[in-house]
């Protein structure tokens, strides 16, 4: 007799995420800061003493949105912080090999981003126009990432992500890779202070 696969990931909250039909109520904040923080980008390939986590990156990201609408709502910033969050559960799967596995893969992520949206007082699925703003800040952090961090020529960069806009030195002083813990916490906060 076959046994059922399971489908589930225990968090150290003690909360069980279920991948097939999570739950808001499975979500917590804690737990996905710890789990970005510890979720490397580029698979790890990037330069400096430390790792380019998830939980970084989405500070970039913010970083970025916040300079191409400075006045956005609490609810956009919040949506731009947790556009990765689902990796907490299922990693940082890199685009090429996303492109292998595909609607699969999407089909997971959506439905843990939902949940996600929910237990933080989102609506399940950002509109199209939230959607479009949150990659075009997205492509500039992996610009970004490319370029400093990952070995990427800029004409390459520009090829994957697209040119570059001027940024504020700010944002670039992002791109130096954080102690797991530093990372962790700094996302915490930002998380919390977007949400209403």
């Amino acid at each position: 007799m076959a046994k059922e696969p399971r489908v589930w990931q225990r968090m150290l909250s003690g909360r069980r995420l279920n991948l097939l039909d999570p739950s808001p109520l499975d979500v917590e904040l804690d737990d996905i800061a710890h789990g970005l923080a510890r979720v490397a980008r580029w698979n790890g390939q990037t330069i400096g003493g430390h790792i380019f986590s998830v939980a970084q990156h989405s500070l970039l990201v913010e970083a970025i949105a916040d300079h191409l609408d400075p006045d956005m709502p609490c609810a956009t910033r919040l949506a731009v912080l947790l556009h990765d969050a689902p990796e907490y559960v299922i990693g940082d799967i890199i685009s090429p090999f996303k492109a292998v596995i595909g609607d699969a893969y999407k089909t997971i992520e959506a439905g843990l981003l939902g949940a996600i949206h929910l237990h933080f007082g989102l609506p399940a699925a950002p509109s199209a126009a939230l959607k479009r703003f949150i990659k075009q800040a997205d492509r500039q952090a992996a610009y970004l990432e490319a370029t400093h961090l990952a070995g990427f020529g800029r004409e390459e960069a520009i090829k994957f992500f697209g040119r570059p806009e001027s940024l504020p030195r700010g944002v670039h002083a992002l791109l130096e890779p954080w102690p797991v813990a530093v990372a962790e916490e700094r996302f915490r906060e930002r998380v919390l202070s977007a949400t209403p």
